[in-house]
Formats: C-alpha cells, sequence, structure tokens
C-alpha cells in the first residue's frame, strides 16, 4: 500500500493553465489526472481513486467553491487546493478555506510553491488515512480476536480467523494451522463479504523459529484462493512453542502498511487461540479418558434380560464429572446403580470413584440397597464431610423380575411398558446428610417393560422446570425401540440439548 506516487487531479477550464499545472506536478513525480469542469471534477473524483485535487475557483458550469465543499462532503480525507488567477483578495482567499480548501494559491503561481504546497497537503492526509485505517484495522482485530477465543472448535476457529482477515484487510486471505489432532487444516475465504470454508492443507514448517516473522514470497506455495493476479503474498508465521506447528496468515503484500503491524498482531493473537483450543481437546480428551476407566467397562451379559448404556460427558468444559453407574452380576442377582456427585472436577470424578467401588464392596459382603446407602452415607460423612451426591441402587433378581430398590435424593427410576410410563417414586434425603432413610421399595418388574435410570444432565435445562424434563421424558420413553441402544441414543438426541452443559448418564434394563 505504501510508495505508489500520488494521483493529482487537475480542474481547470482553460487549456493552457492546465497544461503548466499537469506539466509541473509530472515533473514532479506525481501521476496527473485532468478535468476541464466542475461536474467533469465531481465525476472524476467519484470514479477513480484520486489522493489530491488541484481546483480552479471560477469554472464555466459550477462554482469552484462549491465543487469543493461537494467534494469534502463526500470525500473528507481528500485534500482540495484552489488556484485562481481573478479571485485573489484576503476575502477570497479566507472563503475558500472556509468552504473546505487545504490550501489557496494565487497567481502567479511559481511551480515549487505548487509542488510544495501539494507535498505539504499530502502528507497530512496521507498521515489521517493510515491513523484512520490503522484505527479500522484495530477494531476489527479486536472483533477477531474475541471471535477466535469463543470459538468452540477448532474448525470453527479457523473460520473465525479468515473471516475476521478478509474484514481487515478486505482481501482475500488464508489461516493455517495444526490441530491438536495433527490435522493441518485452512481456513479460506476470497474477500470481506464471501464464504469461509475449512480444507486440508500441507505446509512444511521447517526452519520457522519460534516466535513472530513475516516473508513476502510468490502465491504459487499459497495456492489456497484466487490471489490477485501478478501479486506476490505476504505470509506471517507465529509459533508459540518449539513443540507446536506454526500458524500462517497469508494475504496479499498491496494490502499491507510498512512494517505489518496489524497482521504480526493478528497471526500472534490466532496463535494464542489455536494453542488455548489445542490444549482444552488435550484436557478434554485426557478427561474422559479418565472418567471413562472410572466407569464399567463391559455390560454383563444376562439371560432374559437386555442391558444398556449412554454416558456423554458435558461438552462445555474439559474437566471431568461426577456422573457415574454400575452393572454388576452379584450371587444371582443384578446390582444396577446410578449415581451423581455434586460438581465438575478432578475432585467429583474421585469421590465418585470411592462412592462406585464403595456400593460395589458393601453389595459384594450382601447389604441390600436401602443398608448400602446408609454404610455409604456413613462412609462419606466419616470420610468426605464437604460432598454431597444422589445415589439410586436396585438388585433385581432375572428369573423372577423381583426388585429391591433404594434411592438418596435421586430422579425416580422410570418404567415403560405397553406404551404406559410410570415413576417409580421413594423419596429419600441424598448421601452426606444425617437423616433416617427409608426401608427398600420392592415390586415386580413385569416382563415386556423397560427400567430407565439416568442422571438430572438428560431432563434438566435452563429454560424449563424439571416437571417438565419428566414430562418430556416420559413422552419419549411411551415408545420403546426394539433396539435398546437406539433407545438411549435416541432418549439423548430427543432430550440433551446440541451443547451438553452436564454430564448425561443413562441405563435402561428390559426384561424379555
Amino acid at each position: 500500500m505504501d510508495g505508489a506516487p500520488a494521483t493529482i487531479l487537475v480542474v481547470d477550464d482553460s487549456q493552457t493553465k492546465r497544461y503548466l499545472l499537469v506539466s509541473w506536478l509530472t515533473r514532479a513525480g506525481f501521476h496527473v489526472v485532468e478535468a476541464e469542469t466542475g461536474t467533469d471534477a465531481l465525476e472524476r473524483v467519484a470514479r477513480d481513486p484520486i489522493d489530491l485535487v488541484v481546483l480552479d475557483v471560477r469554472l464555466p458550469d459550477l462554482d469552484g467553491f462549491e465543487v469543493c465543499e461537494r467534494i469534502k462532503a463526500d470525500h473528507p480525507a481528500m485534500p482540495v487546493i484552489h488556484v485562481s488567477a481573478h479571485a485573489v483578495d484576503v476575502v477570497d482567499r479566507a472563503r475558500g478555506l472556509t468552504r473546505g480548501a487545504d490550501a489557496y494559491l494565487a497567481e502567479p503561481i511559481e511551480p515549487e510553491e505548487l509542488v510544495a504546497t501539494a507535498h505539504a497537503v499530502l502528507r497530512y492526509y496521507q498521515a489521517r488515512q493510515r491513523a484512520e485505517l490503522l484505527a479500522e484495522r484495530l477494531t476489527l482485530l479486536a472483533d477477531t480476536s474475541v471471535a477466535v477465543h469463543a470459538a468452540p472448535t477448532f474448525a470453527q476457529l479457523l473460520q473465525a480467523a479468515a473471516a475476521g482477515a478478509a474484514r481487515i484487510f478486505k482481501c482475500p486471505v488464508a489461516v493455517v494451522a495444526e490441530s491438536s489432532d495433527g490435522d493441518c487444516l485452512a481456513g479460506i475465504s476470497a474477500g470481506a463479504d464471501a464464504e469461509v470454508s475449512v480444507v486440508p492443507w500441507i505446509v512444511d514448517d521447517t526452519g520457522v523459529p519460534t516466535g513472530s516473522t513475516v516473508e513476502v514470497v510468490g502465491p504459487e506455495r499459497w495456492g489456497l484462493v484466487e490471489w490477485p493476479a501478478g501479486e506476490t503474498v505476504t505470509v506471517a508465521a507465529a509459533r508459540l512453542r518449539e513443540d507446536r506447528a506454526p500458524l500462517y496468515v497469508v494475504v496479499p503484500t498491496a494490502t499491507q502498511t510498512r512494517g505489518t503491524p496489524v497482521l504480526v498482531q493478528l497471526a500472534q493473537a490466532v496463535a494464542a487461540a489455536v494453542e488455548a483450543q489445542r490444549s482444552f481437546d488435550e484436557e478434554h480428551r485426557i478427561a474422559v479418558t479418565l472418567q471413562r476407566s472410572l466407569l464399567p467397562r463391559r455390560i454383563p451379559e444376562i439371560a432374559g434380560l437386555d442391558l444398556a448404556v449412554r454416558y456423554e460427558p458435558a461438552s462445555a468444559q474439559t474437566e471431568v464429572g461426577g456422573d457415574f453407574y454400575e452393572l454388576v452380576m452379584l450371587d444371582g442377582h443384578l446390582l444396577m446403580a446410578i449415581g451423581d456427585v455434586s460438581g465438575h472436577s478432578l475432585h467429583a470424578a474421585t469421590v465418585m470413584a470411592e462412592l462406585r467401588h464403595a456400593v460395589r464392596a458393601y453389595a459384594v459382603e450382601g447389604h441390600q440397597p436401602s443398608q448400602i446407602l446408609h454404610l455409604v452415607n456413613e462412609l462419606m460423612r466419616e470420610l468426605l464431610p464437604a460432598e454431597l451426591a444422589t445415589l439410586c441402587i436396585l438388585l433385581l433378581h432375572p428369573g423372577t423380575g423381583r426388585v429391591r430398590l433404594a434411592s438418596a435424593g435421586h430422579l425416580p427410576a422410570l418404567i415403560s411398558l405397553d406404551g404406559k410410563v410410570d415413576y417409580v417414586e421413594h423419596s429419600a434425603p441424598l448421601l452426606g446428610v444425617r437423616a433416617p432413610r427409608p426401608d427398600d421399595l420392592e415390586f415386580d418388574l413385569p416382563r415386556g417393560s423397560t427400567l430407565v435410570l439416568y442422571t438430572d444432565g438428560l431432563i434438566e435445562r435452563r429454560d424449563a422446570t424439571i416437571d417438565e424434563g419428566m414430562a418430556a421424558l416420559a413422552a419419549a420413553a411411551t415408545v420403546v425401540d426394539d433396539d435398546l441402544d437406539a433407545f438411549c441414543q435416541r432418549l439423548l438426541v430427543e432430550l440433551a440439548p446440541p451443547e451438553i452443559h452436564d454430564d448425561v448418564a443413562v441405563v435402561a434394563l428390559r426384561r424379555r
């Protein structure tokens, strides 16, 4: 954007005077275009990129003062120099300057005076234009930085970066980075208002140092978009760590100002967002792997019973949560349990693991569900006094369908049979609270019925009450799919939001 000669429009109805002005300015290194009337001048300014107007005060069609005012109304950053052989009084010069001119030269005009005046007003206005351009770009850079840091996925981050870069520089752009999975992707846009897409792209990053670098190269290596014909591209690379692949922002060189300050800041901002996204993805992967390792590794196969499980970690955070479930055969009975420790953290996950193992241990000793809850509650009060949790436990005899169930503040189990849905209510205090607990609830699970245990992430919504969530679950469970896995998946699809903000666990059992 720097270095090109300024374009000056000379407006004068006198061919001789116009010839002199054009000759002086051309010899001074300016690119000069001409207009004979005020109307021609206004059309030329509206159509062509003009940097300065040298305007005669007296024109055959419009008053030069009026032409100046109209130019300034539409192009306030375009300087105008009045020249006149007739309106040479102080009053005339004051009138011209008051109505928008930046300088006023009365004939006879010396060539040096005209050239010096042109340079002077251009210096001021070019500095003003650079400042305005920088301010505009910095504002858009701030918006882009917010957008890339708010992007929930790596692909959306690249899309936000490419869209922001295209708006900042008003040109085709490419933003190239490597995901935490090692996939090199590019967000590309053909211009400020063009659609952004993400495509695979391989880059040889050998020799790119840590920090920020800028180089001007031919467009052949970066054939991601159609670059302006005959132009080079400027590539800003930002590498925050030696063990990370660099990020690249590629734009046409003609869009850049001296030092490429905005381009470098953009590359650094996007690189920081990419690093945060990589860390988020890696932590989330580790967290989910850890939490799944704390849950049952397999579902038991039991004659006469179908079992299915769905567990979805919260997608809006990296932390592991406290939801857990248990399915295991003990002494001819199926132990089924589901629980939820308050909080989302590694600590909540460790409490969850302790409770799950405690439930298994007390069940192996032969205790019934209500007694298991009592013992687990005493354990929590002694060793984990600051914790709270909900838990539902049942023992099922597969042959008879006899169930013994106890709950500690957990959501009621659901039973679906022949299109009818009932909730098994068993009110009792949460774990971690010292209070009397009811005896086991005993009932027979009919053949053909399906029993569902679940955690609150399945039915709780920020825009709905818990009763509305339970009603929605009952409606969804009226029909149970032949494939119990498909049934659990359908519950998640129909009830869970696209962005899961709480862990969801669903355990379904059908007695054939």
